[in-house]
């Protein structure tokens, strides 16, 4: 060092000529130090500066997918950020598997045999996996989005369920009747899903009733009044209302409407109501009817 401290006070350039011929020769050297078969252009070199690119690239690969992983997530909550970890797993495998390929070019290695040869497995697997994907991109607009939150009750083809948990390629949850129905996330995305409490919690329910023609319709709509009043689970405030809502064939149709805040448990609620409302109408000699077909037979005397 003081050899060359010396050198660079006589003489700048024999300083410079020492670095490039010397140090940098060295480097090169080192780097170019390795396995080298064949010659020409089907040479294959492994050589130690590959592999140092190739442990630099990984290196800055995951410290890049952490950084993004952590400014895509961070106002997500504790739950959803681990469900982030196998996509972003995934993503860096895919990123290592193509600086592989470009280590693998740059060293010789023709690799377009390899691509063309495996060109119609990927597809082959594209294709298998086209749901697997779909539901993975529809868990993450789930997620993102806030869409659809654990403790939601959703309808999926004429099914009411209560969401219980959230995953990347499928949603969770468990029907009136206490099963458990996985539902894909892609369906989320292509059909119509109806959210009962994505706004809020409370919503409205109907019960619907037919009286007899020539009862007192202003007695029938306080005693469903009454009955709302009376029910437990039904609130006060949204009032109930009741509604005349037409003439029907055999009967006057009333319909009942009130607000609850567990729609999960609505049935309970609304045979409650019925069972109030057909006490009442019965004590009240109220009638409920039932549909009547008046048959007219007509007999024809036949001339002899």
């Amino acid at each position: 060092m003081d050899k060359i401290l010396i050198m660079s006070q006589d003489d700048p350039n024999k300083l410079k000529d020492i670095l490039e011929n010397d140090v940098w020769v060295s480097i090169q050297e080192f780097l170019n130090f390795g396995l080298h078969l064949g010659q020409g252009d089907k040479a294959i070199h492994v050589t130690v500066g590959l592999l140092l690119a190739i442990t630099v690239a990984f290196i800055v690969t995951t410290v890049i997918l952490k950084w993004l992983r952590r400014l895509f997530t961070r106002k997500m909550e504790p739950d959803d950020k681990l469900k982030f970890i196998s996509v972003f797993k995934f993503i860096r495998y895919m990123v290592y598997l193509v600086v592989v390929l470009i280590t693998v070019s740059a060293s010789g290695v023709d690799i377009t045999i390899l691509l063309t040869a495996s060109a119609a497995l990927f597809v082959g697997l594209g294709l298998a996996l086209q749901e697997l994907f779909q539901d993975v991109i529809g868990g993450i607009f789930i997620i993102v989005d806030k869409s659809l939150s654990v403790g939601d009750i959703i309808e999926v083809e004429d099914r009411v369920g209560k969401v219980f948990e959230i995953r990347l390629r499928t949603v969770r949850a468990i029907t009136r009747d206490d099963k458990v129905v996985i539902i894909p996330n892609h369906k989320f995305i292509s059909n119509t899903i109806y959210n009962y409490t994505q706004n809020h919690k409370t919503t409205r329910e109907q019960v619907k009733v037919g009286v007899a023609y020539g009862s007192d319709v202003k007695l029938v709509t306080q005693v469903l009044e009454n009955v709302a009043q009376e029910q437990i689970g039904i609130l006060k405030n949204p009032k109930p209302i009741v509604l005349f809502e037409d003439f029907g064939d055999s009967a006057l149709l009333f319909s009942l409407n009130f607000y609850i805040t567990d729609s999960f448990t609505d049935p309970i609620i609304k045979s409650e109501v019925r069972y109030k409302i057909d006490a009442k109408f019965r004590e009240l000699k109220i009638t409920i009817p039932f549909p009547q077909r008046d048959v007219h037979v007509f007999q024809q005397n036949k001339k002899k």
